[in-house]
């Protein structure tokens, strides 16, 4: 008879000895059943919506849709699942995009049996289990400085419409006609603008100007 107090646990993985293995495992834990066995992403995604596990242990890398496709769409159908990735795989390309996906969890295939249990009873109290090194990257990137923002977000609308006019090779009398601005406020303008983008004078800016995208 099945325990209707066990944690309900989705087996995904397309290598059949690692889901005997999970399986024969987790058998032993008494408030862990095992309620379905998925050989690729498609049948996991389907299995998931028959079983309604509470937890899915999901590989990463699989023929046809992998884990970090699987992911997305199981959660997209059924939010309330946990995904814990078990997986031998810590590369960059790999673990984001999965995390980003939903991933509740990330553990690598040599995790011992009593901490892939942990983490799965951790999973559904809402509490994330991530390998050591998993955590230690994503604290390294969240460390890394943020990329300084482009030097023209700092112009206003009206300085980008003179720089834009600048690029295009107008004079300052140019500028002054086209926008129905004064000459003194044009230099007033370009000034600010030098100072902004850190050039020296009007062919620099033209030049950042370009080499920017902010004209064709």
């Amino acid at each position: 008879m099945e325990n209707e107090m066990a944690i309900k646990v989705l087996l995904v993985d397309d290598h059949e000895m690692v889901r005997i293995g999970l399986a024969a495992v987790l058998s032993t834990e008494e408030d862990i059943e095992v309620v379905g066995e998925a050989s690729n992403g498609a049948e996991g995604i389907r299995l998931a919506q028959e079983y309604k596990p509470d937890v899915v242990l999901m590989d990463l890398v699989m023929e046809g849709m992998d884990g970090i496709e699987t992911t997305r769409r199981l959660l997209q159908l059924y939010p309330e699942c946990k995904v814990i990735v078990l997986t031998s795989f810590l590369d960059d390309e790999k673990m984001y995009p999965v995390i980003e996906a939903g991933a509740f969890s990330y553990l690598l295939k040599t995790s011992r049996a009593a901490e892939i249990a942990q983490a799965i009873r951790a999973a559904v109290k809402g509490q994330s289990i991530l390998e050591s090194q998993v955590a230690s990257k994503i604290m390294n990137r969240f460390r890394q400085p943020k990329a300084a923002a482009p030097a023209h977000e700092d112009l206003t609308e009206r300085e980008m419409e003179v720089l834009r006019l600048i690029a295009s090779g107008k004079s300052n009398q140019d500028v002054a006609d086209e926008l129905f601005i004064g000459i003194k406020t044009v230099k007033f303008h370009v000034t600010n603008i030098l100072a902004k983008l850190g050039v020296e004078d009007r062919t620099q800016a033209a030049i950042y100007a370009f080499k920017n995208g902010l004209v064709d």
